[in-house]
């Protein structure tokens, strides 16, 4: 179409002309970003060029227009990026989280549509807000019961507490995550739950259900000192190690350390976490200072603090912690901040998992996180 074209769909319907001209606009600028990032035009042969085109796939978007259905280029050696959804899918998700939120908290259709003005669309039905709810619920359960189908020798988790709503009253609970890295050097999150605490039975649930659908070849679960975490990995990942992630270990030890020593400390447990020795000197140190708690904390764990050195050293770095969970556990406060607590526990779910979608999918094709075959 033409500028004409739209000009004359405005004329007859000024609602569809606008949209039809924001997806043309949009797609105009993913198809310029395209080339930018392929450094040619299709099918034209150049020694620049940096990755071929694989068609594109249907994107659909609500916009302060209505909805459009985009074309997102596709590449076949790494994954296209465009600022188009990254300036448009925070209205798209944070409408679809207020719309199912709303929803399932039994706000009066009334309520949802007043919600929905503020985003800057209209006529929103209560049968589309039930089928959004359902939608995310549907991909939620997808994405969480799809199998595992590469060997993963690493494994990381972690939790975090969230105020959910329980028989009327709020509680917190623990959201459980696992993601892994494969034989082939890409991450991937693995599973989330919700629970009612850390304890052993709640991991061993986690654990269960991820090998159910395929998990296997962990050689290194990295976590932090939870009991309940170290317990559930010895039972269910027999010849497994677990490291004890060495900033959780530190933010441990420093937590019994007066605010006038931290400093010191701090510069003192870098240098002993490169060095086992210097670890246990360290240990007598504390005792002798009167910081026995600290001193505790690192003789309950000076045995698990190095485990990743079993592995090629240019690893190390990168399976020493759990720093490869930091974007999730971001992301999920951020949202949170903006939810304050959540319905039920498939509300929290909903919550957590729908960006973990988007993470995991840059994730898998984008480039190796270790490179295994060194």
């Amino acid at each position: 179409m033409d500028i004409e074209d739209f000009a004359a769909d405005y004329l007859v319907d000024k609602k569809e002309g606008m949209r039809n001209l924001t997806a043309s606009l949009l797609n105009e600028v993913m198809q310029l970003e395209a080339l930018r990032q392929i450094q040619a035009q299709p099918y034209e042969r150049n020694g620049k060029r940096k990755a071929h085109r694989n068609g594109t796939r249907d994107r659909h978007l609500k916009t302060v227009h209505g909805d459009v259905t985009l074309k997102k280029p596709q590449f076949r050696e790494f994954p296209f990026q465009t600022e188009v959804f990254a300036r448009y899918s925070r209205v798209e998700e944070s409408l679809k989280v207020a719309i199912a939120e709303s929803y399932l908290q039994g706000v009066s259709t009334r309520r949802i549509e007043t919600i929905i003005r503020e985003f800057g669309l209209e006529n929103i039905t209560a049968s589309e807000v039930s089928r959004i709810a359902k939608k995310l619920d549907e991909d939620v359960e997808k994405f969480l019961k799809r199998p595992i189908e590469e060997p993963t020798p690493f494994l990381f988790i972690d939790a975090s507490y969230f105020k959910v709503r329980t028989d009327g009253r709020y509680i917190n609970k623990a959201l459980l995550i696992a993601a892994g890295i494969h034989e082939d050097g890409h991450r991937e999150i693995l599973g989330a739950a919700v629970a009612d605490s850390e304890d052993e039975s709640c991991w061993e649930d986690l654990f269960e259900g991820l090998k159910a659908r395929g998990l296997c070849g962990v050689k290194l679960v990295i976590s932090d000192g939870h009991k309940g975490i170290q317990k559930a990995v010895e039972r269910n990942f027999v010849g497994a190690s677990w490291q004890m992630c060495n900033v959780h270990f530190t933010r441990a030890v420093l937590k019994n350390i007066p605010k006038k020593d931290k400093r010191e400390i701090t510069y003192m447990l870098k240098d002993a976490l490169e060095d086992e020795n210097k670890m246990q000197e360290l240990a007598g140190i504390l005792d002798e200072k009167g910081y026995s708690k600290a001193a505790e904390t690192i003789d309950n764990f000076r045995f698990d603090l190095w485990n990743y050195k079993a592995f090629p050293r240019p690893y190390w770095r990168l399976i020493r912690t759990t720093n490869s969970l930091e974007r999730i556990n971001k992301e999920l406060k951020r949202r949170s901040r903006v939810a304050g607590a959540f319905s039920n526990d498939q509300s929290l779910l909903r919550m957590a998992v729908c960006p973990m979608m988007d993470i995991n999918e840059e994730w898998i094709t984008g480039r190796k996180y270790l490179s295994l075959e060194e």
